[in-house]
């Protein structure tokens, strides 16, 4: 049999993922990914036990501080939405899976991701759950050892397959948080580690001062809720000024742009981007794409889209498709942060 490594995190997605690995005849070393929390062991050691797997455990709480909370805090601070999950991928989770996969001999690892790997190429997984998006900053060598059985599957389907091997997380329910994270205060975590910005001044285009905001790093470009503030009609974030210590509300009209700009390219299903290319694309980990025309812009890239796009966010990815074939990810910045990189 050939041998696999599984990222076993406690939850019900990789727990189904074990078990269909093991019906396809991989011989399954499950590795939990000790993060600094404990979240999940338990359940993930009761998983390996009921299935008869050897259950080990890796810390990479060292590799996520230096690729991901370091960044995620640098991100807020300077006005960007960061995305940890699309970070922690490549970084961090993978290598580590790799690495333990060398130790033992294995050629493959897995994960309990909803996407597909055929040919070397990352698909996306079922429309309802699919999360290519998160996964596109995988390099193309990591991806030559992936396999992601549940990307033929919609969640309602891993739930039944949960309940049918009889696995003790049947019922447990998804997070939804940042694995560091696992209150979801992102700016009472910010808070702890220090250096985060006093309460300043919301603002309108001109300048004018609408009210007092609690600290730009509470905000994201394009969030309506959770402002604080009354005004006859709704009002969004639209602009984040870390150096003025203000955050820009608007009424929506100038979060769409037709030109999107990114950096630090990572290309999947090509070697390089030489010359204009028709994709569809991402903004955000949603289902919505937008078709559109991607140029290589220096050592970036710039994207055209048919029609404009909702609050593309420095920070977030900007994912490149071809049906649904991941041609590769770009991360969104402004026009100055292109030209200056």
């Amino acid at each position: 049999m050939k041998k696999i490594v599984l990222g076993l995190s406690g939850g019900v997605d990789s727990a189904v993922a074990a078990r269909l690995l093991q019906t396809r005849g991989y011989e399954v070393y499950p590795l939990w990914l000790d993060v600094g929390t404990g979240a999940g062991r338990a359940d993930a050691q009761a998983v390996a036990a009921l299935l008869g797997l050897p259950f080990a455990e890796a810390n990479i709480r060292a590799g996520l501080e230096r690729h991901v909370c370091a960044s995620f805090q640098a991100d807020y601070l300077a006005g960007r939405t960061p995305l940890p999950c699309a970070r922690c991928n490549p970084t961090v989770k993978f290598p580590a899976l790799l690495q333990y996969a060398a130790r033992i001999g294995a050629d493959l690892v897995s994960t309990g991701h909803y996407a597909r790997v055929r040919n070397g190429l990352l698909r996306k997984g079922m429309p309802a759950n699919d999360q290519s998006y998160m996964l596109a900053r995988l390099t193309r060598e990591q991806l030559q050892h992936v396999i992601f059985p549940l990307g033929d599957y919609e969640k309602s389907q891993i739930r039944a397959l949960a309940a049918e091997f009889c696995l003790p997380v049947a019922q447990k329910k998804d997070s939804m948080e940042i694995c560091f994270i696992p209150d979801g205060d992102y700016a009472a975590w910010l808070d702890r580690r220090g250096t985060t910005p006093p309460p300043g001044n919301f603002v309108d285009a001109e300048g004018h001062v609408l009210g007092q905001h609690k600290g730009v790093h509470h905000y994201t470009l394009g969030q309506r809720r959770g402002l604080g503030i009354s005004a006859a009609a709704r009002l969004f974030v639209s602009a984040i000024r870390p150096e003025t210590n203000e955050v820009v509300l608007s009424f929506g009209e100038d979060l769409h742009a037709a030109t999107v700009y990114g950096i630090e390219p990572n290309w999947i299903s090509i070697e390089a981007l030489r010359e204009p290319k028709r994709v569809t694309v991402r903004l955000r980990h949603s289902r919505t794409e937008s078709a559109g025309v991607i140029y290589p812009e220096g050592t970036g890239v710039r994207v055209e889209l048919d029609e404009p796009g909702r609050a593309p966010t420095p920070g977030q990815l900007a994912v490149f498709y071809e049906g649904d074939i991941v041609v590769g990810s770009a991360w969104i910045a402004t026009e100055r942060q292109l030209h200056e990189g």
